[in-house]
């Protein structure tokens, strides 16, 4: 079986005015979602991408695995990657994918932008 996968975009700024030689905001998220996974021992891969193509609403991360939904979340601030590991453990465990929106962290209720189905 394939491993859930939790996509980040390395590349999103909250703001067009930060300086070219900071870390972008994605990039950042991204350090902390593995530090954070180190410790929480999620079963979610965490691949970073160059971009999810939603660049003025940073950060932007999804969700995906086998015959399940595609969760993508927008405009998350840097210091969600708890938030994200607790979503990836109810999405891992859940046979389906299926994660009510009365269960995702405060934060991500806030963000989500899309639910994509899953093709057979």
């Amino acid at each position: 079986m394939t491993q859930p996968t939790l996509f980040i975009c390395q590349s999103c700024r909250f703001s067009e005015h930060r300086s070219e030689n900071q870390p972008a905001d994605g990039a950042i998220l991204l350090e902390q979602v593995k530090a954070h996974q180190a410790e929480s021992l999620s079963e979610i891969r965490v691949q970073p991408v160059g971009c999810l193509w939603d660049c003025g609403r940073a950060c932007v991360v999804a969700f995906t695995a086998p015959n399940k939904p595609t969760y993508l979340f927008s405009t998350i601030p840097t210091e969600s990657a708890s938030d994200l590991i607790e979503f990836a453990e109810k999405y891992t465990q859940s046979k389906t994918g299926n994660v009510t929106y009365k269960q995702f962290p405060e934060r991500l209720q806030k963000a989500t932008i899309a639910k994509v189905p899953y093709v057979r």
